[in-house]
């Protein structure tokens, strides 16, 4: 098993509180992850997938209650969002009796956000927590494995696929399996057509600017239509949307946010791509690095800092602007190539908004300064530094 760098958040959490939510999309770990957990804590493991183990939390309490000095972790809570309001007297009683610790481990294929919605009743008894797919700090630190990781995506079973056939097999299945049943679990019956050629129109404008109406008109749908399915998407931890930054800065700003499917290998097996060789010829590459590169670096972002682009009507801009607080405000530009230089643009952009560090990063590995106020660096370098800020 790859080591992942929140299990021992995941341990924090536990220690510090009653219930800890880890959120995450189908596949990405999550039950692997709790699993290792529960084999030193002697963990009683329940997938609510399954009738039998939902059979069990026919009357929650009674069942929940015995099991106070131990882990329970309960797996794809999101099938029973009415099992919330019992686990908070489940809590209360059991902090009453001195075991107020580490009781719960809910893993949820919902966003942190949408958890929430349900979860209401837990506040102050839980501590919410996203498993991504496998990022660059969990891989080796060698350039191909990188571009493996890339080209199928950090799903485990796509990434450790014996050979990119199989593992672009993998990411059509659960492009389908998603489209067929898992998004109906979540949202309003959505045409499973529609949203694959949502989804696959999304692929082609990875990193763009959303334009629900253009794409409204090419799927025969209101635009209210298309934000909603978007909106589902980014629920289920798919795409994300990134917001633009709002600055005082005396210059037209776009207002729309950029869309990008988070995962670099759905991208592509959206696109048909199946080989590093078919994807370095083709129109994505440079915005699908693009996207690799920004959720790398978000999945180690400190949790007190946001993450925005920057962009002005005239064309100035910053393809990643992190906010650390306390005025402080890194820039990042993205370059496909083996070392890169920062243009004028990203000059002026960083001027704009009074940015305190500089970063272009490139798909090489050294770091190293290209002027007075910027440096060059990998992808893992520069999402290492964001690691240990966290």
């Amino acid at each position: 098993m790859i080591p992942r760098l929140i299990e021992i958040e995941v341990q924090k959490a536990l220690s510090r509180q009653a219930a800890v939510a880890l959120i995450g999309p189908r596949q990405s770990g999550k039950t692997t992850l709790a699993l290792t957990i529960a084999e030193r804590r002697k963990a009683v493991y329940l997938d609510l997938e399954d009738a039998s183990d939902r059979s069990r939390l026919s009357d929650p309490a009674l069942f929940l209650d015995p099991l106070a000095d131990r882990l329970v972790i309960l797996d794809e809570i999101h099938r029973i969002p009415e099992l919330f309001q019992p686990l908070r007297g489940i809590i209360d009683r059991g902090r009453r009796m001195g075991k107020g610790k580490g009781r719960f481990l809910i893993l949820g294929s919902a966003s942190i956000d949408l958890l929430r919605q349900s979860g209401e009743s837990l506040a102050g008894r839980v501590s919410y927590l996203e498993l991504t797919p496998f990022s660059a700090l969990e891989v080796d630190d060698e350039r191909a494995v990188r571009e493996r990781l890339w080209l199928r995506g950090g799903f485990p079973d796509s990434h450790l696929a014996e050979n990119d056939e199989i593992s672009l097999a993998w990411r059509k299945d659960f492009i389908r399996t998603y489209l067929e049943r898992d998004v109906a679990t979540f949202g309003p019956r959505v045409p499973a057509a529609t949203l694959e050629r949502l989804w696959t129109m999304l692929a082609h404008r990875q990193g763009r600017m959303l334009n629900a109406a253009a794409l409204a008109k090419a799927l025969e749908v209101s635009a209210q239509s298309v934000t909603r399915y978007i909106d589902l998407l980014a629920d289920l931890l798919l795409v994300r949307r990134l917001p633009p930054l709002h600055a005082n800065v005396g210059k037209r700003l776009v207002k729309s946010p950029k869309v990008y499917i988070r995962d670099s290998g759905l991208v592509h097996a959206l696109l048909g791509i199946p080989s590093l060789t078919a994807l370095a010829g083709h129109p994505v590459v440079g915005n699908s690095w693009e996207g690799f590169v920004i959720e790398t670096l978000l999945a180690v972002l400190p949790w007190r800092a946001s993450a925005f682009f920057y962009r002005t009507s005239a064309g100035a801009e910053i393809d990643l602007v992190i906010e650390h607080g306390g005025g402080e405000r890194w820039a990042v530009e993205i370059k496909r190539s083996l070392t890169a230089t920062a243009s004028r643009g990203f000059h002026s952009a960083c001027d704009d908004i009074g940015a305190t560090r500089r970063f272009v990063v490139h798909a090489g590995n050294d770091r190293f300064p290209i002027s007075q106020l910027a440096e060059s660096t990998g992808i893992r370098e520069l999402a290492a530094t964001l690691a240990e800020m966290g």
